[in-house]
């Protein structure tokens, strides 16, 4: 596995519609292995393609199946992430309540912003293999993969946040950049 350098503003790369991909062969499986090693490294909890300069439309997300309650729930379950690789990932089902919150991108270093997401959602693409799957998502994993999803549109949180800012030295970031 290999780091790939994460792209940012202002490469086009980051504004293009990724395309759909075909071919799951092993070059795909590197990129996903190398995506997974990059965003662990960033640190993050998310990356599109078009993040490592790829028009793909792969996305890879790590955090916790079932959100954690409270900082000792965390504690526990940090052994217990789940990894999804998703190729053509596609938002299928969203519920009818959004909610605002602070979301960071590995792409924008040093800014934050307010974006307004469901609060659920229900995203079908396929595995890494090219087999159907779904993800039936809420809290702050379905914010993760509405922002990976918006990569693989050309479209940064920052073209849909209501306010962005750069957070102060001593102000708290959002948990991990996605």
């Amino acid at each position: 596995m290999t780091l790939r350098p994460i792209v940012t503003l202002p490469d086009p790369v980051l504004r293009r519609k990724a395309r759909v991909v075909t071919a799951f062969d092993n070059k795909l499986q590197t990129l996903i292995d190398d995506m997974i090693e990059t965003m662990r490294d960033a640190p993050g909890v998310g990356l599109a393609a078009p993040q490592v300069g790829l028009a793909e439309r792969v996305i890879v997300v790590e955090y916790f199946e079932h959100e954690p309650k409270d900082e000792e729930e965390e504690a526990e379950q940090e052994l217990k992430k789940k990894v999804w690789a998703m190729l053509n990932p596609e938002i299928v089902k969203t519920s009818a309540e959004k909610v605002m919150g602070v979301e960071g991108c590995l792409s924008i270093p040093g800014l934050v912003g307010e974006v307004e997401r469901f609060e659920a959602i229900q995203v079908r693409g396929l595995n890494r293999r090219g087999q159907p799957m779904r993800v039936k998502a809420q809290g702050w994993l379905a914010r993760i993969f509405q922002h990976e999803i918006d990569h693989l549109n050309g479209v940064l949180f920052t073209d849909i946040a209501t306010h962005v800012w750069k957070p102060e030295e001593n102000e708290t970031e959002p948990e991990n950049e996605v």
